[in-house]
């Protein structure tokens, strides 16, 4: 195992490209409330806590001189993807991870002092759909998970079109990101599962306002893995990265242990007290998605991710079962809104 250099006693500089979303404020927040001096680049400059600064995302200006000298960029830049793939957000979606991404690199490299360490938002649905391994040991991993596209989702079906074009976008995001030599700054990609936060309209929330509906059943057949983190586990394991000096490339950042859709929602029934809920079939979930301008593929793709490098690196989690993060997360919902 590696020994893990800690973090620089002194504040450090972390500069957040595209920060003011969700995990922009997570990051921003766990950051901030440890003495860090936390900057978000955003294109729309909000009242918060922490410096925030205008940037397009498409050009350079004033907002370079926030990466000179700084020790840390997390570039969260991304059009959410809670959407309907059609052209015009297929383009937004694409054209907002790949071109800041490649900004960066071009500010980065041309910088005297750039930062030490550059993470990236990457995603674990690079890996493709899995339930044709259904044994134990067989997971994605970073150095023998099997990325997707054009993945068979059954005998005779392959997988639908939209979940191909999300692959591809997360392949040309890496590829982004990888394409330019930063000699001087070690480059981590942030292959995130779903990061489960008790902010409103966050995953939990939705997943969580089915349940109190009675809703809460099973998703689809129920045998699609969850890959998830909890927020507090997220934020650590970018701040642990931090200290990896040994740690480059695509990192997995998810719980150890994945558990069935059907496993998963009955544990966050329990947390919230909901004894039963009607399952969902994947028709209707489908039909579902239409109005709600959303994709099937957010609930219904299997992802069995674990995070062997941050393990390896003798990184440890405060929440690696699903039972014990939705019990907590509920209550932290609970404490903010009742």
């Amino acid at each position: 195992m590696h020994i893990v250099s800690p973090l620089s006693p002194r504040p450090l500089r972390v500069v957040l490209p595209g920060g003011s979303g969700q995990l922009g404020q997570v990051l921003a927040r766990h950051f901030q409330e440890r003495g860090h001096h936390v900057t978000v680049l955003t294109r729309g400059p909000y009242t918060a806590p922490w410096q925030t600064v205008h940037w397009d995302g498409e050009t350079a200006g004033p907002w370079v001189d926030y990466l000179e000298g700084a020790d840390v960029c997390i570039n969260l830049a991304g059009r959410s993807v809670n959407c309907r793939y059609d052209a015009e957000n297929r383009r937004e979606i694409y054209n907002s991870r790949i071109g800041p991404t490649r900004l960066l690199n071009w500010v980065i490299a041309s910088l005297e002092s750039p930062p030490r360490v550059w993470m990236n938002a990457s995603t674990a649905t690079i890996y493709r759909h899995a339930l044709d391994r259904p044994g134990i040991d067989w997971e994605m991993d970073e150095a023998t998970g099997e990325l997707g596209g054009g993945e068979l989702i059954s005998k005779r079906r392959h997988a639908p079109e939209t979940w191909d074009f999300s692959v591809g976008v997360a392949k040309d995001w890496e590829a982004a990101f990888f394409e330019t030599r930063t000699p001087r700054t070690r480059k981590v990609a942030l292959r995130s599962a779903i990061v489960f936060s008790p902010a409103p309209g966050s995953a939990f929330a939705v997943l969580s306002n089915l349940v109190r509906l009675s809703l809460g059943g099973k998703q689809g057949n129920g045998r699609q893995f969850v890959s998830w983190i909890h927020e507090d586990d997220f934020a650590r394991a970018v701040e642990f990265l931090i200290g990896c000096d040994f740690l480059a490339g695509p990192v997995n950042i998810a719980a150890p242990n994945p558990i069935p859709n059907r496993e998963f929602m009955a544990a966050l029934r329990y947390a919230w007290d909901v004894p039963n809920g009607f399952p969902i079939p994947s028709l209707l979930i489908k039909l579902g998605a239409l109005p709600l301008r959303t994709e099937s593929e957010l609930v219904l793709k299997s992802r069995r991710v674990v995070p062997d490098r941050l393990l390896e690196a003798g990184f440890t989690f405060n929440f690696p079962d699903w039972p014990e993060a939705a019990e907590d997360l509920v209550q932290k919902w609970r404490r903010r809104n009742d």
